[in-house]
């Protein structure tokens, strides 16, 4: 019988698929490729971030369903979406503005791997995207684990433009459960494609830490 294809979007509802309103979730140890950088998301190097990201998880999926032997664990699955760890240079947090200049943006973009992605598989297909992609920034793609912890999310609906108003109700949230924001960083995990999607359609699961 053949396995099933894993789709995180039914099997990880939970930290993909949150509803409309606020919720609190301890999100447990992830592999991802990532990639940092600075600056606006609206300028076009932007994609160049996003295509290095792409052109390695494709890799991965793509040669490990052809491969005969294939790792302990392996199961096909649908590729991660795309999600940015969001903060602002350290000169910008000096000055107290409420108006967000996107130029002071530093960014962690990254997709996650599935768990049975080892390190040395990871640095083979990157090596192999290079060979077929002449995308400079996949010198500066890595794989790495992240642990989040307890964590406050939920599913935002909308232009990134209107985020804060989630993050109100976010912060409400915390507060009214005893909870500190850990810092003005947040994780935004992009549930649709920006190019197709209008904007009041997006849907775009925010969420950051607490203590």
């Amino acid at each position: 019988m053949k396995p099933t294809k894993h789709e995180w979007r039914k099997a990880e509802k939970q930290l993909y698929i949150p509803k409309t309103k606020p919720e609190i979730l301890d999100i447990p140890t992830l592999k991802f490729a990532v990639i940092s950088g600075q600056g606006n998301p609206n300028s076009p190097f932007f994609g160049e971030y996003i295509g290095a990201l792409y052109a390695v998880s494709y890799a991965i999926k793509m040669t490990l369903i052809k491969l005969d032997d294939q790792p302990e664990g392996y199961q096909d699955y649908t590729v991660y979406p795309l999600e940015g760890v969001w903060d602002i240079t350290e000169e910008a947090k000096k000055i107290k503005s409420d108006v967000l200049n996107k130029d002071d943006l530093v960014f962690d973009l990254m997709i996650r791997q599935p768990d049975f992605v080892s390190d040395e598989f990871f640095d083979d297909m990157l090596t192999f995207a290079k060979s077929k992609n002449d995308n400079p920034l996949l010198d500066q793609v890595m794989f790495t684990c992240i642990t989040e912890g307890k964590s406050v999310q939920m599913m935002h609906i909308g232009s990134y433009d209107d985020e804060p108003e989630s993050f109100q109700q976010m912060e409400k949230f915390a507060d009214d459960n005893n909870l500190i924001r850990k810092s003005k960083i947040h994780r935004e995990i992009y549930l649709s494609d920006f190019r197709k999607v209008a904007p009041e359609k997006l849907k775009t699961v925010l969420r950051f830490g607490v203590e």
